[in-house]
């Protein structure tokens, strides 16, 4: 491992470093460049946090495979390497087995472009033609992105990062089943599509759900003219969707109110694999809330502020809920708040077992939570009571 990240940082054709599987809950996820400043070498390392901020750190070149190596896997449990020549998978076991897969070919290989003002480099590269990103008016016919769609480009990019951070998580094997629920006009269906099917080459099988019988047939047009063989549009309500099999991801974009909580029950009862959603309107606990006691006056006396406090409070009990259902759960901010204030991304993963103990205690800190707001969420009675 060292030596590998010794020769394609020396080489300079490293593209991109992600660690991920944090031992440090509070951490997300780090990632890595190279950069050149006054002419020496260096890794920019940016460490996310659950909190919302990020740590930058710059490492000299001549240090970097030492240093980063000795994180896998004291304090991260997998490393994914990208390069001008192919990509390097490390990945360590709960018992410290370290496991690496390395795919780069050394004789195909491109110095990358390492001066600090680069370009920012997007899983979906800028000036690089698309043909769903065409065809839906993000990008106009040579790859440049019309400027009333950067914001959405930059949404597209950052949710295709999250996805990549969790992608061993969501691949099961060659075979992929994707569902996504209240799909709206499917800039993201569109990209999840080709991002598992065009660029990594898995055999996608995606259903997409939405009430808007116009908005689905304009998106199977689409998905038909590029062939997009395994994309499938579907109007109807979500509730009443049959889930063909195990889905390995459920998604959903800003679905509104409890069209959320539908989702998330719709991934829980299916067993999904990974469930990520980005809520929208939070309207069900701002008519209940009566908390006991006097303490939360100074909030709930101003309606801007009780808004504010009720959706993080209904987006703190969905995550609960993922957890009681055997998720691990991450509350994450999908892209610039200034470009949407929707910007909160639920991303959930199942994990392999859960105690019933611990199902309990989950349930019971539920119940206390909701008894002293005077609260009772939509999943309530069938997902904790």
């Amino acid at each position: 491992m060292k030596q590998i990240l010794s020769c394609v940082i020396n080489d300079k054709i490293l593209t991109k470093l992600t660690l991920s599987k944090s031992v440090d809950k509070s951490v997300i996820r780090s990632t890595g460049r190279l950069i050149e400043i006054k002419g020496k070498l260096y890794i920019a390392l940016e460490t996310f946090l659950t909190d919302g901020k990020a740590v930058q750190k710059n490492i000299p070149a001549d240090e970097a495979a030492e240093v980063i190596s000795k994180l896998i896997p004291e304090q991260y449990k997998q490393m994914n390497i990208m390069t001008t020549s192919g990509n390097c998978e490390v990945m360590a076991s709960k018992k410290g087995k370290v496991t690496v897969i390395n795919k780069i070919k050394k004789d195909t290989a491109t110095a990358v472009d390492t001066s600090h003002n680069r370009q920012k480099q997007y899983i979906i590269p800028d000036n690089t033609p698309v043909d769903f990103l065409i065809a839906l008016g993000v990008q106009d016919e040579s790859g440049k992105v019309f400027d009333k769609k950067r914001s959405k480009f930059r949404q597209i990019n950052r949710f295709l990062e999250t996805v990549a951070d969790i992608e061993q998580s969501i691949v099961s094997g060659d075979d992929l089943y994707i569902l996504d629920l209240c799909c709206g006009k499917s800039y993201l269906s569109f990209a999840l599509y080709y991002y598992f099917a065009k660029i990594k080459g898995y055999k996608v099988s995606m259903d997409c759900v939405d009430l808007k019988a116009d908005v689905i047939e304009y998106c199977s047009s689409v998905s038909e003219k590029l062939n997009y063989d395994g994309l499938r549009f579907i109007a109807g309500d979500i509730r009443a969707f049959e889930v063909k099999r195990t889905p390995d991801l459920t998604v959903s974009l800003h679905a509104c109110d409890i069209a959320t909580d539908i989702v998330l029950a719709k991934g829980i009862d299916s067993g999904s694999r990974v469930i990520m959603s980005t809520p929208c309107c939070h309207h069900e606990m701002m008519h209940q809330l009566k908390p006991q006691g006097k303490a939360l006056d100074l909030i709930l006396e101003h309606s801007i502020l009780k808004q504010k406090f009720a959706d993080a409070m209904t987006d703190a009990l969905r995550c609960k809920v993922l957890e009681i259902h055997g998720y691990d759960v991450n509350a994450l901010e999908l892209i610039d708040p200034e470009e949407t204030p929707k910007n909160v991304l639920i991303r959930a993963v199942k994990r392999s077992k859960i105690s019933k103990e611990k199902v309990e205690r989950l349930k019971e800190e539920y119940r206390e939570i909701c008894n002293h707001f005077g609260i009772k969420p939509y999943l309530f009675d069938d997902y904790v009571k």
